[in-house]
């Protein structure tokens, strides 16, 4: 492989991968990050495997980078840029279904699952949700305050949405959190990671036999059909199974702790929240929240199948690529003054979801989970507030995924 030389305007010493995020401002990417931009939107970082793949911290040139067919989300290229160490030295494209895979396989298994999460079908769970969300915080305020809203409200929440979609047993909630707890660790061992990600593919694996003896109306159910007829293995089933169900909760129980805590440092756009009439405000609201704090950290990653051109740079084929959300959706030419949280800008261009074909399935579930949440919780908690001071709070900074692992609160 012909590795691209360093350019003029780059650092003189490859730097190491940052840490996404620091102590001292845990809203915002950490400074070190941040430092990267100002090599341009395209520059190089060294990995923990001492490879040197690309890092894009421009907004339009990760639009454009993501919605290029020459790079590839296959984790099994050898040069492909993994965030953390594997078992064997590389991960199986199968190990999180689709999501590893490129087009046409990626296209193939995706359309299986589409349906479940389009605009439509999410709209007609909103009820549902709302009184879920309403249960949820009537058991909360009945009970001991302070409480801690991620094992309140957050967490159950969206793991119980997931759960009714595919068909799985809420009951089992303790053992799938706590397996991806696992897997979207930074710091689990290759071995820890592979052992949960075996226990969530042995459970939807199970999980599916039963649906294919008895189904019924959800999700794995529709893929048992699937299997049945011939379009769809039960190894490719089950391994949906995983990835929707880690997907399907991990994000958005993040999202609404950290967006909690984050309007309860800025009262003013809270208020803004807890009054609206108009939707809206709080659609406005949740695009501002997902652009302000993109939990999702590491980057997307991907490996050019071809020379790119992009930037004034070359990414040579077989290099590694790295696409940080969270500088792209803090870019100024995109976001004016993006370090200032405000709920009424317009900012429906962030990049939380991804672009492009890999863009999140489950985006449209989310926002309306999110938008749900938020008005509820402010309304009919007004007078929630921290129970504990912001630098006493157990910030993620091990975890792919940011969040918090506790949030006490009162009321």
């Amino acid at each position: 492989m012909t590795t691209s030389p360093v350019a003029d305007d780059a650092p003189a010493e490859i730097p190491a991968f940052p840490q996404p995020r620091a102590a001292a401002c845990p809203f915002d990417p950490s400074p070190e990050l941040r430092g990267l931009a100002k090599w341009g939107p395209l520059t190089r970082v060294r990995s923990w495997s001492d490879s040197t793949p690309w890092v894009v911290t421009g907004h339009a040139e990760q639009k454009t980078l993501l919605s290029d067919p020459r790079l590839s989300a296959d984790f099994s290229h050898p040069g492909f840029p993994s965030p953390v160490p594997h078992t064997g030295g590389k991960r199986e494209a199968t190990d999180l279904s689709f999501v590893g895979m490129d087009d046409p396989e990626h296209a193939r298994l995706r359309r299986m699952v589409s349906g479940a999460f389009t605009i439509k079908r999410v709209e007609a769970m909103r009820p549902v949700v709302r009184e879920m969300v309403d249960d949820f915080l009537t058991r909360m305020l009945a009970g001991p305050n302070p409480a801690d809203l991620v094992q309140a409200l957050a967490l159950p929440l969206p793991s119980l949405v997931i759960s009714e979609l595919l068909g799985v047993p809420y009951e089992d909630h303790a053992f799938f959190q706590t397996n991806s707890k696992v897997l979207v660790s930074a710091v689990a061992t290759p071995e820890e990671r592979a052992a949960a990600h075996t226990n969530l593919y042995e459970y939807l694996d199970q999980l599916v036999g039963e649906k294919l003896a008895g189904p019924g109306d959800d999700l794995l159910s529709g893929l048992g059909r699937q299997i049945t007829a011939g379009e769809l293995t039960r190894r490719e089933a089950a391994a949906m199974g995983v990835l929707l169900l880690l997907g399907g909760h991990e994000t958005t129980a993040n999202m609404i702790t950290m967006g909690t805590l984050l309007l309860l440092q800025h009262p003013e756009q809270l208020a803004r929240v807890r009054e609206a009439d108009d939707p809206k405000v709080i659609v406005s609201a949740v695009e501002e929240l997902l652009r302000y704090l993109s939990v999702v950290h590491l980057g997307r990653r991907r490996t050019a199948l071809e020379d790119i051109e992009i930037a004034g740079r070359t990414i040579r084929a077989g290099e590694g690529v790295i696409l940080l959300g969270e500088l792209a959706n803090r870019d100024p030419a995109v976001f004016p003054d993006p370090d200032r949280l405000d709920i009424g800008r317009d900012a429906r261009h962030h990049q939380a979801f991804g672009v492009g074909t890999h863009h999140c399935l489950g985006q449209p579930l989310a926002r309306m989970e999110l938008q749900v949440v938020y008005p509820a919780l402010f309304r009919r908690v007004p007078t929630l507030r921290l129970a504990t001071d912001l630098a006493d709070i157990p910030f993620k900074y091990d975890a792919v995924i940011y969040g918090v692992y506790e949030l006490p609160v009162t009321w």
